[in-house]
Parts: C-alpha cells; structure tokens; sequence
C-alpha cells in the first residue's frame, strides 16, 4: 500500500461517519418538507430492519436530542421545555425533543419530520412515557415491544432451551402485529425479500462492529471508545440494517485491521488504558475528552458501545431463511443483552480488565437518565473488589450544562491520573 493510500485509510471511519450523520439529517429535512412521517425508534431494540422494509424515514430521538448539547444549544431547548411545564429532574433527552417537536421539528442539523408511528421497547421506562408524549400531541399510534429481561442468576435464557424458545415466541408474535399495523399506517404491503435484504445488512454491521471492537485490543489502541466510538456507534443505529451501513462497516473493518498491522493507534501517545462505564458528558464533550487524553489516557471500551449499539456489540447473525422467527431471536438476545449491560456493567468491565488489559475504569453517573446510572456505585465496588484496578467516580449530565462542573471534573480527573502514575512507579520500585 502507497504512503498517499495509507493517509486516505487511515482516519477514513471518522470522516465517511461525519458525512453519513450528514446525509441522515439532510434526508430528514426533506422528509419534513415534504410532510411525510417518520418511524420514531430508540437505540435499544429500533426494530430498524423491519422498518425500513415499509419506506419509514427512522428518527432516534435520543441521536437527535444529543446533538443539541453537542452543539452547545441544548440549554435553550431545555429551558424551553421546563417553561412548558417538565419538570428539571427529568430526562434532558426528553426534554430537548419537546422543545424540537415545540418548534415544529426546527433542529440545530435541519429539520425533523412528525412521527407517523412509534416503536420502543421495556429496556428502559422513559422509552414509554416519552412515546406517550407523541402519542398526545400527534395522535399516533405507539408500539411497545416487551423484551423479557434476563431472570435467571446464571444469565440469558439461551437458543435452543426451551425457556429461551418461549421468550422467543412472545417477541416474534408482537413482531406479527407489528407488521400488520406498519401496513396499515405506510399503506404498503409486507415484502418479505426486503426483510432478508434488510438483515443481510445488518449482519454485516453486527459483524463488523464486533470486529472492530476487538481489534481495539491492540496496543496502542486503535481509536477512543468515547469519541471516535460515538461516530461509529451513531452510523450503527442510523443505517442499521442498510447497504450504506454495511459498506461503512466493513470499510471501518478495514481501516482497523490495517492500523493494528502497522500498530498505529490513535493521535495521543497512549500512556494509560480505560474503560468507561456511562454516558458521555456532551455539553463539554471535547473538554471532557481531553481532560484524559492531556495525560495520554484512551478509553479502548465503553459500555456505552454495547448497550446503545442494537446489539451491534455481539455480532449476532440472522438466518435470512427464516427472517421473521431470527428476527425475534436477535431482537431478544440483543436488548436483554443492552439491559445486562446496564444493570450488570460489573461483570462487562472484570471482562474488559483482563482482555483489553486496563489500567483504569471511569463511572460518569448523569443526572438525566436513573436507568443508566443507577447501580454504578454498586457496580464500581464489585469491580474493586474482583480486580486491582484503580477506578474513577465522576458526576455531570449528557445534557444538562447547569450540572455540569468541568473544574470539579478535572481536579478528580488530575487527582486519578496522578495515582495511576505513582501505582506505576511503585510498579517498577518493586520490579527492580
């Protein structure tokens, strides 16, 4: 490979990320111009493959929202959607889509059209009262898939018990109404082959970002889990289950494996490896990156990239054979699989402590969303407790500026890394 190709490979995952997130948003906007509805879905469990079998523009509220505060607008939208009458303690996601459905779905990145129909599941319970909302102000109809949780103390139900083949059953049968009330709100039949074309796709994203979730083992890490990863988890659930999704992932593959060959990692000398457990803090989000890149920390996993990524995170397989029954199947393994991943975050990170052999783990409770960040207290002490491996406890908002203290943030974050750099001088004391 030339040098003039290796600078066109290299980075090429961020950039055709950026321009896809683009081409979403511009689609929108002519969607809205047009009167024409959407489908409103969420990341955990969108149902986008079958979706997209109907025409359904997909919005995900949560992508959109977030967009707000990395824009540095979102205190206007929630200070219009508290003058409305919600309340400050709830989710800044939700409140700064009222705002955007106040403005008749003005957006800081265009327009977004009006819901025709809305698909959500149990893994989280704002999911349902947002959908709620949307419900009131449009008169349309909502769709609440329930995912059975994991029960048993062992783990998932698994394929081919006969446990697991009744939860299987449950979801497949609300995914039967399903399809019939897409047919009746798109006005368009139930086209099978588009259902097997649709997974095919996705089953080249669900391979891909697996892949390249473990090629950021190596050393140095390949990229960031919480900036470069955000880019890539943003296509994972815009262009799930399309054929530009699956090219960009298996072009990311490509820049992966060819960065780890050449051990090339990301733009900071990486000094430490982390994990971080939460959700980003995105009204700062350059600022709270850099208060761990300065000293050359690089977050090579988040739980953030599997529970948000469709189940993205797993590589689970359709069998176009038999769609509508695989279908059930994956959309049953992968949000449980979301809600172990945020109601059981201990057992992900022991995993990551010994794979992706890290030096460190960051908590990020936030104020907006109890789902995500209730628990992490617990689950840092059973980590502490499994490992050796220093942790850092940080609180802001994903949305939220008014809660956010970046001086705070970075006392804490300074205090953490100079630990780290005594624990590896001790380290080395030791050794000699």
């Amino acid at each position: 490979m030339t040098e003039i190709n290796k600078d066109e490979l290299v980075g090429r995952g961020n950039k055709e990320g950026a321009d896809l997130f683009r081409e979403w948003f511009d689609d929108l906007a002519d969607h809205a111009k047009k009167g024409e509805g959407a489908a409103y879905v969420f990341v955990m469990g969108s149902m986008a493959e079958l979706l997209h079998v109907f025409d359904f523009p997909l919005v995900l509220p949560e992508i959109t929202s977030l967009q707000t505060a990395v824009r540095r607008v979102a205190d206007t939208y929630l200070a219009e959607a508290e003058d409305y009458g919600y309340s400050p303690d709830i989710c800044g996601y939700v409140k700064a889509d009222i705002a955007v459905q106040l403005r008749g779905g003005q957006h800081p990145m265009g327009q977004i059209p009006k819901p025709s129909i809305a698909v959500m599941t149990n893994a989280c319970n704002t999911y349902i009262k947002w959908a709620e909302i949307w419900e009131r102000i449009y008169k349309i109809p909502i769709v609440v898939i329930d995912v059975p949780a994991t029960r048993a103390a062992g783990g998932q139900f698994q394929p081919g018990s006969s446990d697991f083949e009744r939860d299987r059953k449950y979801v497949e049968a609300q995914i039967r109404e399903l399809i019939t009330l897409c047919e009746e709100v798109s006005g368009k039949k139930f086209d099978i082959d588009r259902l097997r074309e649709s997974l095919g796709y996705a089953n080249d994203m669900n391979e891909g970002w697996r892949r390249v979730l473990e090629l950021n083992k190596s050393k140095p890490s390949l990229f960031n889990a919480v900036t470069d990863g955000t880019v890539y988890l943003g296509v994972s659930n815009n262009l799930r289950g399309t054929k530009k999704g699956s090219q960009f992932f298996k072009n990311l593959v490509e820049e992966m494996e060819y960065k780890s060959a050449h051990g090339i990692g990301t733009q900071i000398v990486e000094k430490y490896r982390l994990g971080f457990v939460g959700v980003p803090c995105y009204p700062i989000f350059r600022r709270f990156s850099e208060m761990f890149t300065e000293w050359g920390g690089n977050f090579v996993h988040s739980t953030y990239l599997n529970f948000a990524s469709g189940g993205g995170s797993l590589g689970y397989q359709y069998d176009v054979n038999r769609p509508i029954e695989s279908l059930a199947e994956g959309f049953l393994i992968s949000v449980r699989e979301a809600m172990d991943n945020m109601f059981h975050q201990d057992r992900v990170v022991i995993d990551w402590v010994k794979n992706y052999d890290l030096d460190g783990v960051v908590y990020h409770p936030i104020k907006s969303c109890r789902t995500v960040s209730t628990g992490l207290a617990d689950g840092r002490r059973a980590m502490m407790a499994a490992t050796d491996i220093p942790s850092l406890f940080i609180e802001s908002d994903m949305m939220d500026k008014r809660v956010v203290s970046e001086a705070q943030m970075k006392n804490r974050a300074d205090a953490f890394f100079e630990g780290l750099a005594s624990r590896r001088e001790m380290a080395k004391l030791a050794q000699s």
